[in-house]
């Protein structure tokens, strides 16, 4: 017997509630971690460890944002199929949640207090998109996951070489999202105009500010 309305808004509002707080949960793939048998090698200083632990606490923000616009989306989505993939998509990035809380653990970093804002938000995006039709929505996610991407390889950058493990999740991360908005743009999602890649290029730079410092 497949769960009722109220069942799944009480299972959706508890994820919601670990999510923001910072709570690992089991995912349908629930992999390995990145981590888990790469080298830790010396080990960050002191001033490098709570940088590496602010960069993994803008990426746990990241993905708290692509969970509320996978959840929007998909509550607005035209058709069953688009609305199956959407939430499969975010199961599978808990992966990424969880990977981020072990690095995050491992500095002594906690999450964003903004985490709370993000979510709403990103879900308000998300249903927005999915009204907007679901090619326009798998635009959305290819557009969204190809900033995800520079933003990765931004951090890649700034990752310190004595921090192999930390590198070794967001590498992984990476070619995840990549798989991900090659996934949206198959299955035949448009590219945005302009002005909307360029808004959401803005709004990124506040959630990554805010939650570096925050």
């Amino acid at each position: 017997m497949p769960p009722s309305f109220l069942e799944m808004a009480v299972q959706h509002f508890d994820r919601a509630l670990r999510t923001v707080a910072g709570v690992a949960q089991e995912g349908p793939a629930n992999r390995a971690a990145p981590d888990a048998d790469a080298p830790q090698g010396p080990g960050p200083s002191s001033g490098e460890t709570q940088h590496i632990g602010r960069l993994m606490r803008v990426n746990y923000a990241g993905e708290v944002a692509a969970q509320g616009l996978y959840w929007g989306q998909g509550l607005t989505a035209r058709t069953p199929e688009v609305a199956e993939k959407m939430d499969t998509a975010a199961s599978e990035e808990q992966d990424h949640l969880n990977w981020c809380i072990r690095r995050m653990d491992a500095t002594g970093v906690g999450p964003s207090v903004l985490n709370p804002l993000w979510l709403a938000g990103s879900v308000t995006l998300g249903a927005a998109a999915g009204l907007a039709g679901d090619r326009w929505s798998l635009g959305f996610v290819a557009e969204t996951e190809r900033q995800v991407m520079n933003h990765l390889q931004g951090h890649l950058g700034r990752l310190p070489d004595t921090d192999p493990a930390t590198r070794a999740v967001v590498e992984q991360m990476y070619l995840d999202e990549r798989s991900h908005a090659e996934w949206a743009e198959g299955a035949g999602g448009e590219r945005l105009p302009f002005p909307i890649r360029a808004a959401m290029t803005v709004s990124s730079k506040f959630l990554t500010n805010g939650s570096y410092w925050t």
